[in-house]
């Protein structure tokens, strides 16, 4: 069964910076480019970021310049480097494929907390 893990959340303060990382199964990860979405309370799921194969990244405005997407294609992990957080950075994070026709069940998520 394909499973993605996401791990690195926690609570923080406005400022301060955490570090997510997602490990994918190893046919998914080198087969699609890789996106970083984010879930916050009474919302819908959204995108964040997304690392293609070749490492060409792409942000959503509301997080330009603060956070870096990257992928360890050795690891078959790819990592979410969030910078001077703000309180609506709050949510729910996931790992998926970009591609919605190749997502699989989404996980856990790990949990970001910013206060204020």
């Amino acid at each position: 069964q394909v499973r993605l893990v996401e791990s690195g959340g926690g609570l923080v303060q406005a400022g301060g910076s955490l570090t997510l990382s997602c490990a994918a199964p190893r046919n998914m990860f080198l087969g699609n480019d890789l996106g970083w979405f984010r879930q916050a309370p009474g919302k819908q799921r959204e995108p964040v970021a997304l690392v293609r194969r070749g490492g060409e990244t792409h942000f959503v405005d509301s997080v330009k310049g603060r956070f870096a997407i990257s992928r360890d294609n050795a690891k078959s992990t790819i990592y979410l480097q969030m910078n001077n957080l703000v309180p609506e950075d709050t949510a729910v994070y996931y790992c998926n494929a970009a591609d919605p026709r190749q997502r699989t069940n989404w996980g856990q998520g790990t949990q970001v907390t910013v206060s204020s």
